[in-house]
């Protein structure tokens, strides 16, 4: 007697066009990544006095960025919740129209503040879209072709970080600083047509109740909580009231977000789901590894820029090689999973990036440039090995029709891994150049530092107020201070880099103790599996969807 074969999970229509509709799927990926990578090598330009820049400073600078960050992390889980309910293809199309919208604004902005607010705006769209890409790649490709997928979108991440950088350099020497965001309206137009077209409707075919108490507090905490990281990170002291307080608030409302959710009949968010080892280790490796990056990419345009002093436009062919490393592995991880296993991949990749960052503690100012390419080469590689087998661990572990929530969740640990990485490490770095500079800035004549006034403290919080400050002091008289902000800078980073390195390692012990060593059948995340459905349980919105 035969059995016979358990039928497509995937209605043939859909699955026919599954790449297609990938495509469509990376090309909001890519928006969104372009956009963070364009705007890095972009903030040179945007500190530049009007009328070639907005003459931001470094808060504001720091605030372009984390406007978006702190309302991205924030309504990434609602978002995700949302488009599981009301369907995943609408969450997608409303967060691609309201980023195109925004990044329409964004190049129009005549003051730093307009820009931050706009940024916050993009933030919006972009905490929809995300959730939505990954929850459609769940639902539209079968078990056995997950990985490869995630690969692919995980490889995208680094084409959207080579792209870029170096879109962006050659838009600041040809145009001015706000066509790196109206770059994105071409691309948001395409990618809304093609979703329109291509993806289909999808969402929880039994979602239960909306859980408004469990809504509320998870925004009131990952916003407050990342507020206040960032708030310590840019006054460079945590032990501030405008950061502990906010901070405080924001763990106080996770805790009773968690305890609410553990009573209520219908959750939110199944808080069991951090029963799973494999899913808490994932999120937690996600997590630490944006910690450790994110510092260290804000600071990594400036040592290229500033002390290299390479134009925006080399700045930007100087992060191929790490985008190049993830495009070209990360869609092979499953390989490397399928030989070694989950925890020696993810442990083996976290090892690569700590391996990068101790390279970062040996740069110089006059290091020979190859040295730069290479530590790209291997930290592009260490994280194509990390991201698609942890984020395919994360999915895996979850049934099909929570896969917005599954995604969301995955995100808002990297966003808030990402926060407190570019807050702590930014606020050490800010820390220890600033006594770096205290000695130099209090040896010019008495009568600069008289003249300078409360300008001299502000000169010696970055490296690019230094120059400012250099810059406005008659007769060449501050000339002498560029040797030793370069060294100060130098230094600082090799600080942050060796604090990235522990951190890396970190990762990789969680890694190689909690993931699993082999993904058997039966495992989480398996067909069948406890975080898997067997092949019988149907999305029904899907199946509606494809006819």
């Amino acid at each position: 007697m035969t059995t016979a074969a358990a039928p497509p999970r995937v209605p043939e229509a859909i699955h026919r066009r599954r790449w297609a509709i990938l495509s469509t799927l990376v090309l909001a990926l890519l928006v969104v990544v372009l956009d963070n990578s364009i705007l890095n090598v972009a903030m040179k330009t945007i500190a530049t006095p009007a009328p070639v820049g907005l003459g931001a400073t470094q808060s504001d600078l720091e605030w372009a960025i984390n406007s978006y960050t702190l309302v991205f992390a924030g309504l990434l889980f609602t978002s995700g919740l949302l488009g599981d309910r009301f369907g995943r293809k609408r969450a997608l199309l409303a967060g691609m129209v309201v980023f195109g919208i925004a990044s329409l604004l964004s190049s129009m902005a005549g003051s730093p503040g307009e820009l931050v607010g706009y940024r916050a705006l993009m933030g919006v769209g972009g905490a929809l879209a995300m959730p939505a890409t990954l929850a459609i790649i769940m639902n539209v490709f079968e078990r056995e072709e997950q990985p490869k997928a995630i690969g692919i979108w995980a490889g995208a991440v680094g084409l959207a970080i080579a792209i870029g950088p170096i879109t962006g350099g050659v838009l600041i020497e040809h145009f001015w600083w706000g066509s790196v965001f109206l770059v994105n309206v071409p691309i948001v137009i395409v990618a809304v047509i093609a979703m329109a077209v291509l993806v289909p409707e999808s969402k929880d075919p039994n979602p239960g109740r909306m859980d408004p108490v469990g809504v509320l507090l998870s925004i009131i905490g990952l916003v407050a909580l990342i507020y206040g990281i960032i708030k310590g990170g840019e006054l460079a002291d945590f032990t501030a009231f405008e950061a502990w307080g906010p901070t405080l608030l924001g763990v106080l409302a996770l805790v009773a977000f968690v305890w609410f959710e553990r009573r209520t009949q219908f959750p939110a968010l199944d808080v069991t789901w951090f029963r799973n080892k494999v899913f808490s280790a994932s999120v937690v490796v996600v997590a630490v590894i944006f910690f450790a990056l994110m510092g260290v990419s804000f600071f990594g345009v400036f040592y290229t820029q500033s002390v290299r002093g390479y134009s925006a436009l080399q700045a930007g062919l100087l992060m191929l090689p790490l985008a190049a490393a993830q495009l070209l592995f990360a869609p092979r991880a499953r390989l490397v999973v399928d030989r070694l296993g989950v925890a020696a991949t993810a442990a083996g990749g976290m090892v690569l990036v700590a391996l990068g960052f101790v390279g970062y503690t040996v740069l110089t100012a006059t290091t020979p440039i190859w040295v730069l390419i290479v530590l790209g080469l291997v930290m592009g590689a260490g994280m194509a090995h990390v991201m698609p087998p942890v984020t395919v661990a994360i999915m895996g572990s979850l049934p099909r029709e929570k896969a917005g929530a599954g995604s969301a969740v995955n995100n808002t640990f990297r966003q808030v891994g990402g926060s407190l990485g570019v807050a702590v490490l930014g606020a050490v770095l800010s820390s220890v150049y600033r006594d770096g500079m205290t000695g130099p800035l209090h040896q010019l004549p008495q009568a600069v530092q008289e003249k300078a006034g409360a300008n001299l403290d502000r000169a010696g919080e970055s490296l690019e107020s230094t120059r400012a400050f250099i810059e406005h002091v008659p007769g060449g008289l501050a000339d002498g201070l560029i040797g030793p902000a370069n060294d100060a800078f130098i230094h600082a980073m090799h600080v942050v880099a060796s604090l990235s390195v522990g951190i890396s390692l970190i990762g990789a012990l969680v890694a190689w103790f909690l993931l699993p060593r082999r993904a058997a059948a039966g495992a989480p995340g398996a067909p069948g599996g406890p975080g898997g459905q067997v092949p019988g349980q149907q999305d029904q919105s899907r199946t509606a969807a494809a006819a």
